[in-house]
């Protein structure tokens, strides 16, 4: 999921950063100080917002009653007597300052509720000379291969220019994570969980050292 920050205090900003980048379904577009300074032209590309409530410019709630169809919200604050205001505007969750990394998850998953993901949704994607229509849904995973990627689905395998790095950015948002440096997976194809790998499909794929705690975690939370 592609979220941003509103948020004007330092250690805030660094604890919201530090959270995400724990969490491999969440792929930050950046921080702003003020609800000003955000472009409203990225309002529409991403899934939700960090917000903060007492801001240099406009109160959180304030900032939300300005926007049509905002993204959804998770209000961030130290101050608990604008929550019932927050929930009637239909804030996803209002997380107190400070708050740990398992209440955070709690708020990701109820935020994962409430963004629907079409499973039939279609990407064009250009490889072998031709442009091809792939459902996502039946995307196993991705892999680098030097400076092309591999997309392999339940049917066929695409080969195309490009970095593995910018489909991570790409598939987060439809639950695809990446489990090692060379690959990206869809967690609704995991069959099984190895100890040093994965079974998706027929395919047994490593699990990157780096990757495998926040998997797990991720993982768990997916299919609870």
């Amino acid at each position: 999921m592609k979220c941003a920050i509103i948020e004007d205090e330092k250690s805030a900003q660094r604890l919201l950063q530090n959270y995400i980048a724990k969490t491999p379904s969440l792929k930050c577009y950046g921080i702003w100080e003020s609800t000003s300074s955000i472009p409203k032209s990225l309002l529409p590309d991403i899934d939700f917002i960090f917000l903060d409530m007492e801001l240099p410019d406009l109160n959180g709630l304030d900032f939300i009653r300005t926007i049509d169809n905002p993204p959804k919200i998770v209000i961030t604050t130290a101050y608990p007597q604008y929550a019932v205001d927050a929930f009637e505007l239909a804030v996803i969750d209002y997380l107190m300052k400070p708050f740990s990394y398992e209440r955070f998850l709690i708020a990701i998953e109820r935020l994962k509720k409430n963004i629907e993901i079409d499973p039939t949704k279609h990407l064009l994607v250009y490889a072998n000379r031709a442009t091809h229509k792939v459902t996502i849904d039946e995307i196993q995973y991705i892999k680098s291969e030097l400076d092309y990627v591999c997309i392999v689905t339940l049917n066929e395998k695409l080969m195309l220019l490009g970095s593995l790095t910018s489909w991570e950015q790409k598939m987060v948002t439809y639950n695809f994570v990446r489990i090692h440096r060379s690959y990206i997976i869809n967690m609704d194809r995991v069959l099984k969980i190895y100890k040093k790998s994965l079974l998706v499909g027929e395919t047994e794929i490593p699990i990157g050292k780096r990757y495998k705690e926040s998997f797990l975690s991720v993982f768990k939370e997916y299919n609870s």
